[in-house]
This record gives C-alpha cells, structure tokens and sequence, in this order.
C-alpha cells in the first residue's frame, strides 16, 4: 500500500461526517418548519435524509476505529481509486440537480417512491444476472423467462366472468399455484442453460442465446393457443395485482420491500454460504476452483437455477403489476440488467462485483431514465445517453481491473 500522503484520525474523520450530517438535517428542519416554500417541494426532508445518512456513516467510522485502525490515510493513489469507484454517482449526482433546475417538481418524495418501485423488478432481475456474470459468463435467456412466467401466471389467474379467458373451463385456483408454475418453469430452462455450461463447457454466450430463442418460440406457441389466439391476457384477478400494486401508507409500493428482501437474501448467498464463495472462486479461476476441491459442475447448474428463479419472480412481479402480459414481455430486460451490473462495478472478467453494486447501479438507471422523462427528454436521446453511460462504466471498470483482465 502507498503510504505516501497524510494521515487523518479516524474519530476526527468521522467527526466531520457528523458535523455536515448534523448541518444538513438542521437545515432541513428548519427550512421546513419555519419556510413554506411551494417551489422547492420536499427538498426540506431530502435535506435531513442527507443529514441522516451523513451522520450514519460517520457513526459507522467510529466504531469502525478498532477495525479499520486509528487513522485515514489520504493520498493520491486513494484520491484516484475514489473517483473512479464514486464517478459515475457524482455523474448521477450533477444530473439531478440539472433536472431540479429545469423541473423544480423532481423533489417530491412521490418522484422517489416511483423510482424505487420502477426499480424494483429490474433490481431482482439484475441479482439474477450477476451470477452469471461472476463466473465471467452471461444470461440472454433472462428476458424471455420473464416473458414465458408473466404468461404461464396470468393465463391461469383471470377473472371468472372475464370474456376473453385463456382457459376458459379452468375453474378458480389457488394463486400460489400458477405462480410456482411460472417459477419452476423458469427454474428448468435455467437447468437447461447450467448443464449446457457445465456438461458441454459451452459458453454462457451460446448455450443462454440458444435458451432464448427457444423459450420465446416456446412462449409463443403457448400464448398462441385457441382460443385466445394470440392476443395480450387480461381481466386478471384482484389477488393476483395486488401482490405489486398495493401501496404501503399509500405512498410505498409494495415492490420495494419485496426487492429489499430479496437482496438481502441474494447478499447472504453470495457472502455467508459455501455455494456463494464457490461463485466468486470459479468466477476467479475455473481450474484452480476445481483443483481445490469445489464441485464446478453442482455450483454451474445452482447459478443457473436460481437465476432462473429469479427471473421467474420477477416475471410474476412485472405480470402482477401490470394486470396483464403478453409473449412480448421481457423483451430487452436483460441487457438492460447486463448493463446495471456493468454500471454497479461487476467486472466482465468475473469473480468481481457485489450486491451494493448492483442496487446503486439499478437505481442510477432507473433514475437516468425516469428523470430523462420527467424533462421531456426524446427517448431516441435517452438511448444515446444510456449507451454513453455503459461505455463508460466498462472503461472504468477496465481501468480498475486491468491486471485482473489482462494478466
């Protein structure tokens, strides 16, 4: 380690964490409860949430001391590591405060609580891909499998009465039931995708696109059935949507504590369990994982089953949300969870990237495109923007890893 540079303590670094945090939530508080200014909406409590997490994680630098050790060495090799981990927040951080400029009303929590639900679904497909994507792998499959579960669940959860039914003499199931379908659906294709990789040592490129092409031909014929004949599945039953469109204290959608949980679980795979260090070993260097004992075969065929499951859920997710589906749902999800994982610090080269990536990166996406919106952006130019981007984020990540990838 470079020891060049100066040292600060520890307690007087998080002191001044604090400071700030304890600054921003005063003046929060008080340009909320003393100025009732119309035109800068909710920026008072965004005010004292900066202030909140400030003041966390200076918090966290103290307790920390005994871990971390008494002083914070700040040099230029950490200067630059820190821009190049941090860059693309402060990117995202310029552009809010660019949309605040040019549409005032983005400060309101309800633009919020839309980006983190619009986020939801694409965070659990997002957590599905970086799997693949620690063992230097992918998953093109992944779109088509949400596709292929939002039309196996709504197919069996229309409303009786409803006139166009897909099955029209299928009596009333239980919901769990055509979800867990769609979700072992999933899981199979997602079997089919590991033992293409760990039987034939095809690359997940190959064995995933071939899966994907399959699966929406499979999806196809299945939504092409008499008698509904290809047309989009509605009248779905009110059980069903309300597993995405209920709204907690009215303001909350229900699929962010549902993306919550789900991370937290994806984070104590990947962390906390054998099969999760066997993902980032194999993703490291394939061989020496097998020379040491891990069962390549059993962890490529886990990855992709649970990817599969996931994709499944999410799948159910975006079906419930929307009341509906068709054989073209899904379409391009992938890429788009491709790229947030890109963005989150996922190396191509494996065995690198963690969850806390993967939510920052989902959310930068989300909110690049629902602020591009907000402004009236054209959405030719939001496809530029959101190329601009990964361009960038893989050059970072190149600039990071490059012993790792080339050496």
């Amino acid at each position: 380690m470079d020891q060049e540079g100066k040292t600060v303590p520890r307690k007087k670094f998080a002191a001044v964490f604090m400071a700030a945090g304890i600054c921003f939530a005063v003046f929060g508080a008080i340009l909320g409860l003393l100025f009732h200014i119309k035109k800068i909406y909710d920026l008072p409590g965004f005010l004292v949430i900066i202030g909140a997490c400030l003041l966390g994680y200076g918090a966290l630098q103290t307790i920390s001391t005994g871990r971390k050790g008494e002083e914070v060495l700040f040099s230029r090799k950490n200067a630059k590591s820190f821009f190049l981990n941090y860059a693309l927040i402060f990117a995202l951080l310029v552009l809010i405060i660019v949309i605040i400029f040019i549409e005032p009303r983005f400060m309101k929590f309800d633009v919020l609580f839309d980006i983190l639900a619009q986020s939801s679904i694409r965070l659990i497909i997002a957590l599905g891909i970086i799997i693949t994507l620690l063992i230097a792998g992918t998953d093109l499959s992944a779109g088509r499998m949400v596709g292929l579960a939002a039309v196996i669940s709504t197919s069996m959860l229309q409303n009786p009465d409803y006139a166009h039914r897909f099955f029209p003499n299928l009596p009333q199931v239980p919901i769990i039931l055509p979800i867990l379908l769609a979700i072992f659906a999933c899981g199979i294709f997602g079997a089919i995708n590991g033992f293409l990789v760990a039987k034939y040592n095809m690359h997940p490129f190959i064995a995933t696109l071939a899966s994907s092409v399959s699966i929406y031909g499979i999806c196809s014929l299945y939504f092409d059935m008499p008698p509904n004949n290809s047309q989009p599945i509605g009248g779905v039953r009110d059980d069903f949507t309300r597993l995405a469109q209920t709204k907690l204290f009215d303001k909350v959608s229900i699929l962010v504590p549902i993306a919550i949980a789900v991370t937290i679980l994806m984070w104590i795979i990947l962390n906390k369990t054998v099969f999760g260090k066997n993902i980032y070993a194999i993703g490291g260097n394939m061989e020496a994982a097998r020379v040491s004992g891990v069962n390549v075969f059993k962890t490529l065929m886990g990855i992709f089953i649970l990817a599969g499951v996931l994709y499944g859920f999410g799948g159910v997710l975006e079906a419930a949300r929307t009341a509906g589906a068709s054989n073209q749902y899904g379409y391009g999800y992938e890429l788009d969870a491709i790229a947030a994982c890109c963005v989150g610090g996922v190396s191509l080269a494996g065995g690198i990237g963690k969850i806390s990536g993967i939510v920052t990166g989902v959310l930068i996406f989300t909110v690049i495109q629902y602020g591009l919106q907000f402004i009236n952006v054209s959405p030719m130019w939001q496809q530029v923007i959101k190329g601009i981007i990964i361009v960038v984020a893989v050059a970072i990540d190149l600039s990071k890893y490059h012993k790792v990838l080339w050496h």
